[in-house]
């Protein structure tokens, strides 16, 4: 489990492709202090699991699955991620309850600079659209953030329209990759884990 409170920027070093496995190696002089062999480190809001390291990398292995719903598999030697190590029991929760299990991608549709923040647009899938509401918690690229809007928040959504929106203070720009976003641009996106549960559980209960 992880906050969504990013701790570094990491850097990737290499990518090894074979048959439905990507084996990724990433700069981490931070997330590898105290990692060992199979501890979860999240990859830009992908819960990753560390097979190898050294004093300021690991490497892990993502499979197909992983490479279609994200965009791990996008990645290119030199770019930059956002990392943070899996919570540990006692911390404060500084962000919100994320899984590193994302739901998909979205895309950026815009970028609205303003003086001290600046506000971003990302695409909603149809079947994720419910699960995001204003004022409420979502992870992109594994940054834990607060919607500030999103469509249908003052009457009904447009079906196939839908999008939010996050206002991004100077820290979060500068402290993840979000602030070097523009429009057209992918990012790993993951809905609210209590949002999750009680869709499926209305679903459920609609069905009997």
């Amino acid at each position: 489990m992880f906050t969504g409170i990013i701790e570094e920027k990491g850097e990737v070093l290499a990518l090894e492709p074979s048959a439905d496995v990507i084996r990724i190696t990433l700069r981490a002089p931070l997330a590898v202090q105290g990692a060992k062999h199979g501890d979860s480190i999240s990859v830009s809001g992908v819960c990753l699991t560390v097979v190898a390291q050294t004093a300021d990398s690991f490497t892990a292995d993502v499979m197909q699955q992983t490479l279609d719903m994200s965009t791990i598999g996008a990645l290119k030697r030199g770019d930059t991620v956002n990392l943070e190590r899996a919570a540990l029991v006692g911390d404060r929760l500084g962000g919100h309850i994320v899984q590193g299990h994302i739901d998909g991608t979205s895309t950026v549709l815009a970028v609205t600079p303003g003086e001290a923040w600046s506000v971003l647009r990302f695409s909603l899938d149809d079947d994720l659209a419910a699960l995001v509401v204003d004022k409420g918690s979502i992870a992109v690229a594994g940054v834990s953030l607060t919607v500030s809007n999103v469509d249908g928040a003052h009457g009904h959504p447009e079906p196939g329209a839908h999008w939010f929106e996050v206002s991004l203070i100077p820290e979060t720009l500068a402290a993840t990759t979000l602030g070097a976003l523009s429009v057209g641009d992918r990012v790993n996106i993951e809905t609210d884990i209590l949002a999750r549960h009680v869709e499926r559980l209305l679903a459920v209960r609609s069905a009997r």
